[in-house]
């Protein structure tokens, strides 16, 4: 029994912490301004810490392998999975609203105007694959340039040979100190996340009883039987009984962090520590979990769908036309790509999606509300989809 307390210990103690955290949001929502804070200042220490050991795992992971055709055949293999993964989301998104259709809904006016901010296409494509100055990489905002310049410098010391030997131990011991102290963080996460999850539960908790109930209710029925049935299977596909017992065993701890959180990029800590209890080599986990974090979203894929669909109704329109299907999936793969591993980073997805089916104005405030209230169950997809794409990149490419 003292073992099993001993190993469960960390998860015992985060679960009370968003229990009561729930409690205190529900009963007290007057006192949640004053306790934000801890939460606030938990999230800030686990973004800033999380940055450097992103560009340390990934340039670590690439500069450590030996062999060439390993490393392409590891980003092949990782590419046709997450692509995978995200159409298939959005599939069973599609097969659900279509099985169970949402009568229109009208959408409301006033809680729409931060997310609009007017901003040249150009510009932006530019600003998700680099950045102006150095410094700028270091932020959680650019996540797709640092992990694109984390590659390249990865790759440069790999051919720089013998003379780029000293920086490879550099990159090397730079990921190991990062990880002791994300450790050291995540002792205080119960503390935080509790404080955080009752914000959570105060603010938004309400607003799902209003006009978008039954999208919502749709899309958490079909999340949690996608998070159930289709990561059980992917774990199956991936390593047999065996797989399966693995993930889910270490599938709670990264799921708590990110229904807490909100954010894939907070819970990414927690993803690496399970890859490696599940046995996922480091060369594997470290490339497929943190490019994962931006690239493949489960969660972003299927309210993306859902969203489109919302929207079609109150304009209505026929989501089902074969054409905007196949418009929907390639904006859905998109939008799960641009989506950043962050609190509520899916609005650019959201005004991508206007701008292309170029909806009226009518349609902002619904598929903005709407992503707003399913943040904690996508990013539970988001995230911990990241573990068990990182499985089935293994069952493939043996390191």
């Amino acid at each position: 029994m003292k073992e099993v307390l001993k190993n469960y210990s960390g998860i015992l103690l985060l679960l009370v912490g968003i229990t009561v955290g729930s409690i205190i949001g529900i009963v007290a929502p007057q006192i949640v301004e004053y306790i934000k804070p801890l939460g606030d200042i938990f999230l800030n220490l686990l973004f800033v810490s999380v940055v450097p050991l992103v560009f340390f795992a990934v340039s670590n992971s690439i500069a450590s392998l030996e062999q060439e055709s390993k490393f392409g055949k590891i980003l092949l293999v990782m590419s046709f999975t997450f692509l995978f993964f995200i159409l298939i989301a959005a599939i069973f998104t599609i097969g659900a609203v279509y099985l169970f259709p949402v009568s229109s809904i009208s959408g409301s006016t006033e809680l729409i105007t931060e997310a609009s901010k007017e901003e040249n296409w150009g510009d932006r494509i530019v600003s998700f694959f680099t950045v102006g100055e150095f410094t700028e990489l270091f932020s959680r905002k650019n996540m797709l340039a640092l992990l694109i310049f984390a590659f390249l410098t990865g790759f440069a010391a790999r051919k720089s040979g013998e003379n780029g030997k000293p920086f490879r131990v550099f990159i090397a011991s730079g990921y190991e100190v990062m990880k002791e102290l994300l450790l050291m963080i995540m002792k205080i996460a119960p503390i935080g996340l509790g404080a955080y999850f009752a914000y959570q539960v105060a603010t938004l908790g309400p607003q799902l009883f209003g006009f978008y109930a039954k999208p919502l209710g749709l899309y958490y029925v079909a999340g949690i039987i996608y998070f159930f049935v289709f990561f059980t299977l992917y774990a199956f596909m991936a390593n047999g009984q065996t797989g399966i017992k693995s993930f889910w065993k270490n599938a709670i701890l990264p799921t708590l962090t990110a229904l807490s959180t909100c954010s894939s990029f907070a819970t990414m800590p927690t993803n690496l520590v399970a890859a490696s209890k599940i046995g996922i080599p480091s060369s594997i986990a470290n490339l497929v979990i943190p490019i994962g974090t931006t690239l493949h979203k489960n969660g972003s894929s299927m309210s993306s769908i859902i969203k489109i669909y919302v929207a079609f109704q109150i304009i209505g329109r026929d989501f089902f036309e074969p054409s905007n299907l196949l418009l929907a999936l390639g904006i859905t793969v998109f939008v799960s790509i641009v989506a950043g591993g962050i609190p509520n980073g899916g609005y650019i997805g959201e005004m991508l999606m206007i701008s292309v089916y170029s909806l009226p104005q009518e349609a902002i405030p619904a598929v903005i509300i709407i992503g707003t209230l399913v943040d904690p169950l996508a990013t539970v997809l988001n995230a911990v989809g990241d573990i068990v794409a990182a499985m089935f990149v293994n069952r493939f490419v043996k390191v």
